[in-house]
């Protein structure tokens, strides 16, 4: 049977509790060109952050949400700069330890509104050497929520151990669990499919593309979605422009289209929707608001090269939240400095 509500707003927050969101899994050093260029025609690269479960952690921070972050990293310049970027955006880092050993994984990102590659270089990295040992770290002992996504099981047995654990132990007793498919054909090499339907329908809340659930499982309706998870409270299902849907365990279903958004490069979007999503249902927001919020943070990290960019205040997406149907479809969302 579904669970309940997996974030719904409790009467008060308890004071004792430093951390609502705990977002964990690897996070590398991004090299990206400067400006959207191409990378073999790009002059001049930046060195940022990248990584899905950061990115909601530094989105929420951004909205005033206290979150934190766990991982690992090499005890290299890139592990210190990943670290110091995350940190710098207001996250907390405690859990997030150092590897004497291995390294800090890089990646490129080829931007292209058409379609952006990536190119990574993680095979090894510290973020692949974490284990089920760091769920009982003290930073997620009152979590409201733990966020995961089907990119860490993918990194090594024993982050599938982790993910597994989190998933069907729930050691981290008072969180409600929210699982962004994040599917990455690169990283696997076994039954993806089978594997990643698994782990959705044991978390409470589910973020998955419709083109993801149809390569992954053969289906794109949203009733054939629901059939093979049947048990998440809510399950998120994204559309790319076209919108986004919230099914819920008592058969409701909640549409609202994406804005229109002059695109810049995608990748990191899914992540910034999620962020938004999570923040919206923290703050008690009913389901179309949750995803409204979900495509106005996406609709930013559209508009930039970077995966992470900074946000406006909350009364400037609470005026647009705000919007009747009729103001929201109108809506357009122009590129920022490509820079962030």
């Amino acid at each position: 049977m579904p669970r309940s509500d997996p974030l719904r707003a409790p009467t008060q927050r308890a004071p004792s509790a430093p951390v609502e969101v705990v977002a964990l899994g690897e996070s590398m050093a991004m090299v990206t060109p400067a400006g959207p260029a191409p990378l073999e025609h790009a002059e001049h690269l930046v060195v940022r952050v990248g990584g899905a479960e950061s990115n909601v952690a530094m989105y929420l921070a951004d909205l005033g949400h206290r979150a934190a972050w766990v991982s690992r990293l090499g005890d290299d310049p890139f592990g210190r700069l990943v670290r110091r970027l995350v940190s710098s955006a207001g996250v907390n880092c405690s859990a997030v330890a150092t590897d004497g050993v291995a390294p800090t994984g890089v990646y490129f990102k080829d931007p292209d509104p058409a379609g952006t590659r990536v190119y990574y270089y993680r095979a090894g990295s510290a973020g692949s050497r974490l284990d089920a040992t760091v769920l009982d770290h003290p930073v997620l002992a009152r979590a409201r929520v733990l966020h995961l996504s089907g990119i860490t099981p993918a990194l090594s047995p024993t982050c599938r151990e982790l993910v597994e654990r989190a998933l069907y132990a729930r050691p981290v007793e008072h969180a409600r669990i929210s699982f962004d498919v994040n599917f990455r054909p690169t990283l696997w090499t076994d039954d993806a499919g089978s594997t990643l339907q698994k782990l959705a329908n044991a978390a409470d809340l589910v973020f998955v593309g419709r083109d993801e659930a149809e390569t992954l499982w053969g289906v794109s309706e949203l009733p054939s979605i629901r059939r093979l998870l049947p048990d998440p409270e809510v399950i998120v299902v994204k559309d790319g422009p076209v919108g986004a849907s919230a099914m819920t365990g008592d058969g409701t279903t909640v549409f609202e289209p994406a804005l229109r958004v002059e695109l810049v490069e995608p990748v990191g979007a899914g992540d910034a929707f999620a962020a938004g999503y999570l923040s919206a249902a923290l703050r008690g927001l009913d389901l179309s608001q949750r995803l409204r919020m979900g495509h106005l943070v996406a609709a930013h990290a559209l508009t930039v090269t970077a995966d992470h960019t900074t946000l406006p205040g909350r009364p400037w997406f609470d005026e647009r939240l705000a919007a009747t149907a009729q103001e929201w479809s109108a809506m357009t969302f122009p590129a920022a400095c490509a820079d962030g």
